[in-house]
């Protein structure tokens, strides 16, 4: 009956999927703040909520900020990313989950959402949420630990077994898999198969020097950083790592760094060909002109696919590359869902 925990229930989908599950935490925190500060100040039991002054926007953040997985969410999610989305799936409910007065950055949960009445009683959700909010970060918690175990445990077996690291990789280059550890299997994959790669670089012809191609990683996932995942030297190739074949999130990347040539890796299974044709008639939909169109995708320097990944891993792994590989995204892993705070 209550389109709050349906909501819920949506957003926390992933609880029963492992760690390789995409994980929604930004609009359930968003939720879970709120709720939490509505319950610990009685409102659930007093029926005051509606002379309540308001939660403060930088407390709300730094609570959210001290939850596990959420060390660095932003405020997306408080000031409209979650109303959006609740939207979407409940078009014709008459209430959105966060109220908010913008002069003086103050905030409220929607507490008509936070009642559900039957025939015979009115039931406040408020303390229930927040359990099943914190069953879930329990369950996730859970999830990743055991990853990181699986992780270690095949990592110091990879000389006595090493099919069964190479199939663990594997597992996790599909198309189901969190975006975050898709980004970093990604890039420790490819980290590895440029390795040994050289090239022959220099400022004179009487000083060229031999050089290792490096790859690096710019930051975390799903930072505003321009639309650059990893760096390359010392050629200076970029990488964007996506999941969508929308071209609109495609064209928007290359305007963030003034249409400078960017390799494209995708959580997808098509061929690349058909993925470049895809976005060249999406585009052409929307354009009228060609040569727009044409200056956009002569941005698209490569696209990397799952199979592409999946034959450059097959290559690191013949180059003997295998035990580093998993140290790495052992390393990545850990700094990108904030291991510390377990």
């Amino acid at each position: 009956m209550s389109p709050i925990l349906q909501y819920i229930n949506v957003k926390t989908r992933a609880a029963n999927r492992g760690s390789k599950a995409r994980n929604s935490f930004g609009n359930l925190y968003a939720i879970y703040v709120l709720v939490e500060d509505y319950v610990k100040k009685g409102f659930d039991e007093s029926g005051q909520y509606n002379f309540y002054e308001g939660s403060k926007y930088s407390e709300l953040l730094r609570r959210q900020r001290e939850l596990p997985f959420g060390q660095k969410l932003q405020n997306h999610a408080l000031n409209h990313r979650l109303n959006q989305e609740f939207k979407k799936y409940f078009p014709t409910c008459d209430y959105i989950p966060v109220i908010r007065e913008s002069s003086n950055n103050r905030y409220w949960f929607n507490e008509n959402l936070l009642l559900c009445i039957t025939e015979d009683n009115i039931y406040n959700l408020g303390a229930i949420i927040i359990k099943i909010i914190d069953k879930y970060i329990e369950t996730k918690i859970d999830a990743f630990e055991n990853f990181i175990n699986s992780c270690e445990q095949i990592n110091q077996l990879v000389e006595a077994n090493q099919n069964e690291a190479v199939d663990f990789i594997v597992e996790l280059l599909q198309p189901n898999v969190d975006a975050r550890l898709f980004e970093i299997v990604s890039y420790s994959i490819l980290k590895y198969y440029y390795y040994e790669q050289t090239i022959f670089f220099g400022f004179d012809m009487q000083d060229i020097q031999q050089e290792n191609l490096k790859l690096y990683k710019t930051g975390r996932t799903n930072a505003n950083d321009g639309g650059i995942d990893f760096v390359m030297k010392p050629l200076g190739r970029f990488f964007q790592v996506t999941e969508t074949t929308d071209f609109k999130k495609y064209f928007l990347d290359i305007d963030k760094i003034e249409k400078y040539p960017i390799t494209f890796v995708i959580k997808a299974t098509e061929n690349t060909d058909k993925l470049l044709q895809k976005i060249r008639k999406k585009a052409e939909q929307q354009y009228s002109v060609n040569l727009i169109v044409d200056k956009y995708i002569d941005c698209i320097e490569e696209i990397i696919n799952l199979p592409i990944l999946r034959e450059r891993f097959k290559h690191a792994v013949e180059m003997g590359y295998l035990g580093n590989i998993l140290e790495e995204i052992i390393k990545q892993s850990k700094v990108e869902f904030n291991y510390n705070f377990i």
